[in-house]
Formats: structure tokens, C-alpha cells, sequence
């Protein structure tokens, strides 16, 4: 059975960072992309960050390019997302995301074709100014 569960949220001041950790089972973690999506209130959610474990190649949305950083601990089945400088608009339930990809060069932002996405349970961020 697949399993993914994000943890790490709280509540932060605006400036200040957070790290989230992604912890997995049930699938080959090393050829899997992790996708952190969030979504605040009356928003779409947004692919803000991921990493392709084949090759260790990470990608970041524009919200967040230059203060975020995704990374990924094989052994454990684990990812992590460091976003620093939190402002007010990072607000929001982060989730991490799994699929099968295994191309070189593509983004993990958006589903690889033909993928299964498979969810974990949220994990709320608040930031307070």
C-alpha cells in the first residue's frame, strides 16, 4: 500500500523558515518524483516544488524559486522542503505528492503522463506578520 504523509507545519513569522518532511512507503522510492503541492483557502492548488529521485534534480515554482529547496533522503524514503524567508501568501495546507518519472530533463512540476499521483495528508502552514 502506498503511504505519504507530510509533516512539519506550524505556524511561523513572516521572515523566518520552515522544513517539511515527506515520509513514504510502499513504492520505489528511487524511481518516484515527490511533488509538494499547497493550497490556501479560495486558491488553486500549486505544484511549489519537487525532485526526481533517478537523478536527484530538483525544480522550483517562481512563487518560491530562490527560497526554497527540495531534497531527498533515499534510505529512509524520505523528502524534504526547506522554504526560508516565509511570506504571508505561503500560507497554506502543504501536501506532498508521488509519481512514477524517470525522464531526464523534465520538470516534476506538472504529472508525468500516464502517471498514477498518489497523496499523502497535509500538513497546515501559517504565517503571521
Amino acid at each position: 500500500e502506498v503511504q505519504l504523509q507530510a509533516s512539519g507545519g506550524g505556524s511561523v513569522a513572516v521572515g523566518e523558515s520552515l522544513r517539511l518532511a515527506c515520509t513514504t512507503s510502499g513504492f520505489p522510492f528511487g524511481d518516484y518524483a515527490i511533488v509538494w503541492f499547497r493550497q490556501a483557502p479560495g486558491k488553486e492548488r500549486e505544484a511549489v516544488a519537487c525532485i526526481t529521485n533517478f537523478d536527484g534534480n530538483t525544480y522550483a515554482a517562481e512563487s518560491v524559486k530562490g527560497r526554497a529547496a527540495v531534497t531527498s533522503d533515499k534510505p529512509k524514503n524520505a523528502a524534504y522542503l526547506q522554504v526560508n524567508d516565509l511570506k504571508p501568501d505561503d500560507a497554506a495546507v502543504y501536501y506532498c505528492a508521488a509519481w512514477w518519472q524517470k525522464l531526464s530533463g523534465r520538470s516534476c512540476l506538472s504529472q508525468f503522463p500516464g502517471s498514477v499521483v498518489h497523496w499523502g495528508q497535509g500538513t497546515q502552514v501559517t504565517v503571521s506578520s
